[in-house]
């Protein structure tokens, strides 16, 4: 007998929920008040969306579930899961970058799901052009981030017009087990996958690597030389760091991508989606990119710069080892470094390669599609297209990703050239777009 979600994990493309996703459901589905703690990366979007979308009913109207998150990136990957339940309700994005008055166009009709930040969010509260007094549910997802950004009177402000609140769900991949009374959260449900997690021996193996002199930069190389580094995060305290070592990596030809807060909006979007199609293996990176993005299974953490506090040393060493996939954390330690006080495993030195050894050259690489979901454009179109007329077969092609007016599909690396030769003149839903490899 099948599944009876079979449906959508053939929609969303996986097999089955796992084990955090199977208890978070029942959770949910239970208890008025629930705090899912489970690390960044292991299905929590999903495990809370699926039993929030399942309790929506079409009967009703204005927004039932509103889902709080404290990044733009975040509120576009939450989205996107949604839209890949192919649920059948209405949502809507509000978020800070994105044009308020395409915003303000979606909300003339209320959708059944509202997903934004808090500062957008309560934008629209005080312009009137949002009510939320239908919302039922309220997700607070990565919650205790939303504080850190100092949040907090936005949150409450924006809770205060939720008056028919009846389910809290508050997410997290750490707790401090504090929460702000304005979440009117007494007694809830503790969800703690996380602990679980490690109490299964599902940990990183922890590595120092000591620089020879103060070149953590050639250290850098050698260690990513090694065997099964990739893919791999390097994480730097700050934007200038990230954009010093991008540069001399560009010196070696090694490919990478880079992520920092000084980007623009747009540039880390495109990074990400190479990042997860594997078009890009390396990603060089504050810690902007420790918890919040859905990034895939990373088999390398290293900290080329020491993080600051336990918090960040916590978040970055979450996006490798999670759930049930292995990886390693590597400490470059110069002779003034001196390895971090909260860490609770014992790293073992790693000896550096005496040579250099180039990394593996990605499988993939991404193309660029100059049409999106506006345009009537969707997966299955582009598909078509590269195996109907790029002659590429459906091995070859590897995620996809459709925005509102553009879309990225990976594809293997060897064959993109001729696939882009034979789609060069080709049209999408009637319409000439422009296909080429994505920068």
């Amino acid at each position: 007998m099948s599944h009876p979600y079979a449906r959508l994990f053939e929609s969303l493309g996986i097999p089955a929920l796992n084990t955090m996703q199977e208890r978070a459901m029942d959770a949910i589905a239970s208890h008025s008040d629930v705090v899912l703690v489970s690390p960044t990366g292991s299905g929590k979007t999903l495990a809370y969306l699926l039993p929030c979308v399942l309790a929506l009913t079409h009967s009703r109207r204005g927004i039932q579930l509103l889902v709080i998150v404290p990044s733009r990136e975040l509120a576009i990957q939450t989205g996107q899961v949604l839209q890949g339940m192919r649920a059948g309700f209405k949502y809507s994005l509000c978020y800070g970058g994105h044009a308020v008055g395409i915003e303000e166009n979606n909300l003339k009709e209320a959708p059944a799901v509202l997903i934004g930040t808090p500062g957008r969010i309560s934008h629209h509260l005080r312009s009137g052009t949002l009510h939320l007094e239908s919302v039922t549910t309220l997700v607070l997802d990565e919650f205790d981030k939303s504080l850190e950004a100092g949040f907090d009177d936005e949150m409450a402000y924006i809770l205060s017009a939720c008056t028919g609140l009846q389910k809290r769900v508050l997410t997290s991949a750490t707790f401090a087990g504090t929460i702000p009374a304005f979440v009117g959260i007494k007694d809830p449900f503790l969800l703690d996958a996380a602990r679980a997690d490690y109490a299964a021996g599902n940990a990183p193996a922890m590595k120092w690597v000591r620089v020879p002199g103060d070149d953590k930069l050639e250290a850098l190389v050698l260690l990513l030389g090694k065997p099964d580094m990739l893919p791999a995060i390097v994480f730097c305290n700050h934007r200038e760091a990230v954009e010093r070592v991008s540069e001399q990596l560009n010196i070696y030809g090694i490919a990478h991508g880079s992520y920092h807060g000084g980007m623009e909006q747009v540039n880390r979007e495109k990074t990400l989606i190479r990042f997860r199609n594997g078009s890009v293996t390396l990603l060089i990176a504050t810690d902007l990119a420790a918890r919040g993005l859905d990034i895939p299974e990373i088999q390398s953490v290293i900290h080329y710069q020491l993080p600051l506090t336990e918090d960040s040393l916590v978040h970055r060493n979450g996006r490798t080892a999670r759930m049930h996939a292995g990886g390693s954390v590597y400490y470059l330690l110069d002779h003034s470094d001196q390895l971090p006080q909260w860490h609770h495993l014992a790293p073992e030195e790693e000896l550096l390669p005496r040579e250099l050894v180039m990394p593996p050259a990605a499988t993939w690489t991404t193309l660029y599609i100059s049409a999106g979901k506006k345009d009537k454009v969707n997966k299955a179109d582009i598909v078509g297209l590269l195996i109907q007329k790029g002659k590429l077969t459906k091995d070859e092609i590897g995620r996809i990703d459709v925005l509102d007016h553009s879309a990225y599909v990976a594809v293997v690396a060897t064959r993109a050239g001729k696939a882009l030769q034979l789609v060069a003149n080709e049209k999408l839903k009637n319409k000439r777009v422009r296909i080429q490899r994505a920068n």
